[in-house]
């Protein structure tokens, strides 16, 4: 069984497109191409479960058209419709080196200064001019945090911890 900790989400499978069983893919992190993964993990009924990809090709910056290996005719692939998609962290790691914002939710804030551990990064909200990560408390409250590279002190992958310097009156 794959861990939850192990991936991390990319997208969602739209609609079917055409007969021969391709389906669209709305992504939020390209990282399956810039890889070049053979699969992705598609969650279905609750269990993640390895696609291997035939081929695909880029309709937009967000969305591609996937056909998976053994998924031939429009019925097979409507079964797909609606399932999440996650990529494997190891594979993730083999890029360039740097993170993406989908790798980091799930990731931990500590305080530099305390050492106190703030909280587990829920999302990374980037439509704004700042980016913020929604970051869940201990206590279960979610508060917004600046993602700022000046307020970050260390970032270790290994452990998924983000070390940060945060601002006075921010918590």
């Amino acid at each position: 069984m794959i861990h939850p900790d192990s991936v991390f989400h990319i997208g969602r499978i739209g609609k079917i497109h055409g007969v021969k069983g391709e389906v669209s893919f709305h992504f939020t992190d390209d990282v399956f191409d810039r890889v070049d993964a053979e699969y992705l993990f598609l969650q279905v009924e609750g269990l993640l479960v390895p696609f291997f990809m035939e081929e695909y090709r880029f309709r937009s910056d967000t969305t591609a058209l996937v056909k998976f290996c053994d998924i031939d005719e429009a019925s097979q692939a409507a079964r797909l419709t609606g399932c999440e998609v996650f990529f494997p962290r190891s594979l993730a790691e083999e890029d360039d080196g740097e993170l993406t914002w989908a790798e980091i939710v799930g990731y931990t804030i500590t305080d530099h200064d305390s050492g106190k551990t703030i909280g587990q990064v829920i999302a990374v909200d980037t439509t704004t001019i700042n980016t913020l990560f929604e970051v869940k408390t201990p206590t279960g409250e979610t508060v917004l945090i600046p993602a700022a590279d000046d307020l970050v002190t260390h970032l270790d992958r290994e452990n998924r911890n983000i070390n940060m310097t945060i601002p006075d009156g921010l918590l």
